[in-house]
């Protein structure tokens, strides 16, 4: 009878921490700046699941090691040891085939997430051969996806400039909501970072290659772009301002930015 308790005691316990867990990675969301992008979403999924995951993980050791304390605690002047885990093959099975399949599906997870944002130019330093005919399969497709328009970003020290269809020239980054639009990397100089936090994008320009990077705002407003490379003394100093706006708004700041070129 004692038996069956402990075991629904245990079967509950677990079904708390679970319900708590999936509760902080819900919040987890709010830690994050906005997400501003249909790319944001995917990354912040991740990382509310980890979070979720960290959470289970550090209320079952500390909800174990509490119940140990207070229900395990050996007599006064008892120095001897308790029982010990070791050769039990059923635990030993758990505690590594537990945290080996989780790696994996969360390396298969970030993997498929890094095709989906559709960065070209890049050689991959490690090739995959298990997943090396997938992997082509998704940047073929990635890249005949259409795109609204093609803006050319360039980066030198220490200022950030962008060159529109219209050949229109500013140092502001402009976007259509909700329109995929294809970003042309390239740097005159050193290397540096393209990072707006809003849109879970960092990447990095490098002298002397094309980097083509997609992306799909999905929220109007005002953003930043900062440079999360140090690429020379005045580098903090590098921030542009990106605004996601609507195709009737962008398609009159670009009329506008034309007759001022």
């Amino acid at each position: 009878m004692r038996r069956i308790f402990n075991t629904l005691l245990l079967i509950v316990f677990i079904a708390v921490i679970l319900i708590i867990a999936r509760w902080i990675g819900d919040r987890a969301y709010s830690w994050m700046p906005i997400q501003a992008t249909a790319e944001a979403e995917r990354v912040d999924r991740i990382f509310s699941f980890l979070t979720s995951v960290g959470s289970f993980i550090f209320l079952a050791i500390a909800g174990t090691i509490g119940y140990s304390i207070m229900t395990r605690r050996a007599p006064k002047g008892d120095w001897s040891h308790g029982h010990p885990a070791r050769s039990d093959v059923r635990l030993e099975i758990l505690w590594t085939a537990a945290p080996t399949v989780l790696v994996l599906w969360l390396a298969a997870q970030s993997f498929s997430i890094y095709q989906q944002l559709d960065i070209e130019g890049l050689q991959p330093i490690v090739h995959l051969h298990l997943l090396e005919e997938p992997a082509a399969a998704a940047t073929v497709t990635n890249t005949n996806q259409p795109v609204t328009e093609n803006i050319e970003v360039i980066a030198k020290q220490w200022v950030w400039s962008f060159r529109y269809p219209n050949n229109a020239i500013s140092n502001e980054l402009h976007l259509r909501v909700k329109e995929r639009t294809r970003l042309n990397l390239h740097s005159e100089d050193a290397i540096h970072g393209f990072y707006v936090p809003e849109f879970r994008l960092k990447q990095d320009i490098i002298p002397n290659r094309n980097i083509n990077l997609v992306l799909t705002p999905t929220k109007i407003g005002k953003y930043h772009l900062r440079d999360s490379q140090f690429s020379g003394t005045d580098f903090a100093l590098m921030v542009a301002d990106v605004y996601v706006e609507s195709p009737e708004v962008y398609s009159q700041w670009l009329s506008q930015a034309a007759t001022h070129k």
